[in-house]
């Protein structure tokens, strides 16, 4: 199934996994890189040396092209775009747009650069700066996500800019990795999917919990971190939700504390990483963005489901399986291909 993500990226399927803090790490990469799509390793939640590890590690596990999945705001954002080049990383992601210097950059070293977006408007911004293709997440997906459904952000966006757009937010099989591409998609990106796999690190018994989720399973949530963020419904994601603004400071506190001591980090720290986040948030809420990938990663590493959150798609509510990854690609792209040569032959035929 060739299409101009497969031809960008030197890949064999136009099939993402993306880049999830503490879930995208070498072993997951490397396995959907070997299944034929593109494996991104998720590095907001590393150090700059655990990333050139992974990296290292990556390479060592398979030999086809994969992807890292940089902060544009990270104060050593320019350093570790060095690092990919150096070590010939064939994709680099962002999550946030990235300023055209390093587009600039990583293009003359021939990395191809797709940022995610969230809004045609952002789409054209980073075509114009120089980005090789897109991905854009409609509000089914986990983590942040916008207010806006992929079936009317995906045309929208697609109507803006004349680079290749990857789909995501909703995918996980291949019923709609044939409507991404009739679309006029080049391919689709799928987290929640990926993390319900065998070679995901993510522990069993919260894979578990995952499964036992419903199409209503999951909220978008403001009380986490001030932006929009959708996750899994939890015992502490209910408390936030349902907690006044004293109450509310009051646990987030308890889990900074709590945090802090895994971390090291200061309190002073802690701090000036929530005063750093933009909006209009309530302090409550600028605490738990200071340490929010660490109530992830209680949840997706430690397995600590009481005091972590679960970024979760609503696809959530449709698995019920735990393939390995090679299995899932190979059953996305089998399904669509099929879905599509009937699509194809329906439309050659005269009509009854």
């Amino acid at each position: 199934m060739r299409t101009a993500l497969t031809e960008l990226a030197g890949i064999r399927h136009p099939v993402v996994q993306t880049g999830m803090g503490w879930v995208a790490g070498p072993r997951l990469v490397a396995a959907t890189a070997e299944a034929g799509g593109l494996g991104i390793l998720a590095s907001a939640t590393m150090t700059f040396d655990e990333l050139a590890a992974a990296i290292t590690e990556t390479k060592a596990r398979t030999g086809e092209p994969f992807g890292v999945n940089l902060r544009a705001d990270a104060a050593d954002a320019p350093r570790r775009v060095d690092l990919l080049i150096e070590h010939g990383v064939r994709v680099a992601s962002f999550a946030l747009a990235p300023r055209p210097e390093l587009i600039q950059r990583l293009r003359e070293a021939g990395t191809v650069v797709i940022p995610s977006v969230g809004a045609a408007r952002h789409a054209v911004k980073v075509a114009g700066w120089g980005a090789d293709a897109v991905i854009v997440q409609g509000g089914e997906g986990g983590g942040h996500t916008g207010g806006v459904a992929t079936t009317l952000l995906l045309p929208s966006v697609l109507d803006a800019v004349d680079i290749p757009v990857i789909a995501a937010g909703g995918f996980f099989d291949g019923r709609g990795l044939a409507a991404a591409l009739s679309y006029g998609a080049a391919g689709v990106a799928m987290g929640t999917r990926f993390l319900l796999t065998r070679e995901s690190t993510v522990p069993d018994a919260v894979k578990r919990l995952y499964l036992d989720h419903g199409l209503d399973g999951t909220v978008v949530t403001r009380k986490v971190d001030g932006l929009p963020h959708r996750v899994l419904r939890t015992e502490l994601v209910d408390t936030l939700e349902q907690a006044g603004r004293v109450r509310a400071l009051l646990a987030a506190v308890r889990n900074a504390a709590r945090f802090r001591k895994l971390t090291g980090l200061s309190w002073s720290a802690l701090v000036r990483e929530g005063l750093a986040m933009r909006g209009e948030r309530t302090w409550a809420q600028l605490v738990m963005a200071a340490n929010t990938p660490m109530l992830l990663r209680a949840g997706l590493v430690d397995g600590d489901t009481g005091a972590g959150v679960l970024a979760s798609g609503q696809v959530v509510g449709l698995l019920d399986d735990l393939p390995t990854v090679a299995e899932l690609v190979e059953r996305i792209v089998g399904d669509a291909t099929e879905i599509l040569r009937r699509l194809g032959a329906g439309a050659a035929s005269p009509c009854a």
